[in-house]
């Protein structure tokens, strides 16, 4: 919430020294909003509080929300920058151009070990182990891991290494050369795993011309089994190129980076992998940005965060757009740090390169598509709806829970009650739970509403599964199928049970009204509204839940009933029987002679039973 009068900094603003550090920006609840980084702390800070007439939007309202701020020194731009990067990742602000899932990505690693292995990993350690990736998805990284399992002998299992094992059916099948049983020399295993490590590079030309050597050499000494082996690896690497698309007749390698932007506000980096002049492939690293960041400052901010964790670090990364003033130099520096060699940011304006860029933007903007029909669908949607819910109903906080509770009974028998929760917007089924009534006789359904609501809560007041119970967990908003008489109802349950400020609402199903505690008149949500059709959802899977329930008790029910009036059919013959025909009409459709096969079960009991059905 925005405040009227903005807090007064000038003396702390004058206090700032004007050196490197990072600074963090902070609402009234002292949640961090915005982390940044400055050159010289003094300028930067004291920017956001002189006049606001010539910034963006985004910055007006984060100003709007600032109360206090914090300030973080440090002895270069570039430790400004860590420091910047790891702060985000740890408080994520609302305000910061974000990676939407930084530190999940996987990877593929050779693993630091006398018989080398490759598997596939979201952890990078300093164990000696070499890295590569990352990979948007663990199917592609997958992918690429089993493509490697046919293409070079490695050894696939974890298993310590004596010599002395039984081979596996990898061995059997070509695809390992089994160190396990001592069929190969550790030289020539480890060409398999170099092998793979060129593939993974981009250097596949190197690993067929030593291919066909051997190939050749294999065959002069009438080893034919041997080169009809390396002939179809070859062929399959060859396949591989084949789908591997030539950019570059220069070898150049290089990271492409480029950014598409949705009229939403919506955000991807789209990253082409430039090795010995093919494109390897592409990844889509969804960003959480607003409208008013522009190009150049979320691919500033990725490029800070992607590469902060990336096990390799290109020698050039080939931007589609200018990054902030100041930004190329200071994230080259940092890069040459962390890459142990230089690394050149350059913005293409013409040529083969630049080209390379707006294919690479080309998909970037098809994938940004794809994720907004996606997201819009999905996260999005539900958001827009509990936001609009929220507002509509002025709740203290966004309905990320809600439970909904509905009553089903025919004529009063076999009266039962469902609590059906979701959350985000999404059934969260194994949350769901039923209620058989205990205190209510005939048909009133405003009464069970009241106990089914009073004895949810009392769960609650009385805590009696603990604070990490299954009942512990307390709802954003409860909605009741009905109208005003359940929604009374309700309200008398919640008194009952000491829960008097639950958030709670009743939809009358006819003309799709939602009543509200305290106000006569109801509300009605627009037709189109994403409000509308969560609750709508909500309510008819509560009905669902509670209809299925009813149905199956009253069937369990009428099965009791049917059999217990049967003279000779007790408790374990009736048991009997449901075990071997399923159900009441199994047993129906069952001849006589069936039935006798059944313990327990005489002629004249079998003859009773037939009858009586």
């Amino acid at each position: 919430m925005s405040r009227a009068t903005p807090p007064d900094f000038s003396q702390r603003l004058r206090a700032l020294a004007p050196a490197p550090g990072v600074y963090l920006m902070r609402d009234e609840r002292g949640n961090v909003i915005y982390v940044g980084k400055a050159m010289r702390l003094r300028d930067r800070v004291r920017s956001y509080f002189q006049s606001t007439r010539h910034v963006d939007g985004k910055t007006r309202e984060l100003v709007r929300h600032i109360a206090d701020f914090d300030v973080i020194r440090t002895d270069t731009a570039t430790e400004a920058l860590i420091l910047e990067n790891e702060l985000i990742k740890r408080y994520q602000p609302r305000y910061n151009v974000m990676l939407k899932d930084s530190k999940t990505y996987p990877y593929l690693k050779i693993t630091n070990e006398e018989w080398p292995r490759i598997i596939s990993t979201r952890r990078i350690v300093d164990d000696g182990g070499r890295y590569f990736g990352p990979y948007t998805s663990a199917g592609s990284a997958y992918r690429t891991l089993n493509l490697l399992n046919r293409l070079f002998p490695y050894r696939k299992c974890d298993k310590r290494i004596t010599g002395n094992e039984e081979v596996c059916l990898y061995y059997h099948l070509h695809q390992c050369t089994a160190p396990c049983i001592a069929q190969v020399d550790r030289p020539t295993y480890m060409q398999a795993v170099d092998s793979a490590a060129l593939f993974l590079n981009g250097q596949a030309d190197e690993i067929l011309r030593s291919l066909e050597e051997e190939m050749s050499q294999a065959a002069d000494a009438w080893n034919f089994e041997r080169a009809g082996e390396l002939r179809d690896r070859i062929g399959a690497i060859k396949h591989v190129l084949e789908r591997q698309k030539i950019v570059s007749p220069n070898q150049d390698n290089a990271d492409v980076i480029a950014v598409a932007q949705g009229e939403g506000g919506d955000a991807g980096v789209q990253v082409g992998f430039l090795r010995g002049g093919r494109l390897l492939g592409s990844e889509f690293f969804p960003m959480q940005a607003r409208i008013e960041d522009a190009p150049g400052q979320i691919l500033s901010s990725f490029i800070s965060q992607f590469y902060g964790d990336a096990a390799v670090v290109p020698s050039a990364l080939l931007l589609g757009h200018d990054l902030p003033e100041g930004e190329r130099d200071l994230l080259a520096s940092w890069l040459t740090e962390r890459r142990g060699g230089s690394v050149e940011i350059a913005v293409p304006r013409r040529g083969r390169k630049r080209d390379l860029v707006a294919m690479v933007a080309k998909s970037a903007e098809e994938n940004l598509e794809q994720s907004r029909l996606k997201f819009l669908s999905d996260e999005q949607r539900m958001t827009a709806a509990m936001t609009e819910l929220a507002a509509t109903l002025d709740l203290p906080r966004l309905p990320r829970r809600i439970e909904c509770f509905d009553i089903s009974n025919l004529h009063g028998t076999n009266p039962v009650a469902s609590m059906i929760v979701f959350q985000d917007g999404r059934p969260a089924k194994k949350e769901y739970r039923r209620f058989s009534i205990k205190t209510v006789e005939g048909s009133n359904d405003f009464a069970m509403m009241r106990e089914v609501i009073s004895r949810r809560f009392r769960r609650v007041a009385d805590a009696e599964d603990g604070p990490d119970g299954k009942w512990s967990v307390i709802p954003d908003l409860v909605i009741v199928d009905g109208g005003k008489g359940q929604l009374s109802a309700s309200l008398a349950g919640l008194h009952d049970s000491g829960w008097t400020e639950q958030p709670i609402v009743a939809l009358a199903k006819e003309n799709e009204e939602l009543f509200v505690p305290d106000n006569p008149a109801p509300i009605v949500l627009p037709r189109d509204s994403q409000a509308l059709f969560l609750v709508q959802r909500v309510r008819d899977e509560a009905h669902r839940f509670a209809v299925s329930f009813h149905r199956q008790k009253r069937s369990k029910a009428t099965f009791q009933s049917r059999l217990d009036e049967i003279p000779g059919v007790g408790p374990k013959r009736k048991q009997a029987l449901l075990r071997r025909f399923g159900s009441l009409k199994g047993i129906q459709d069952a001849a006589a002679e069936e039935l006798l096969a059944v313990p327990g079960i005489s002629r004249a009991v079998a003859e009773q039973i037939k009858a009586a059905l």
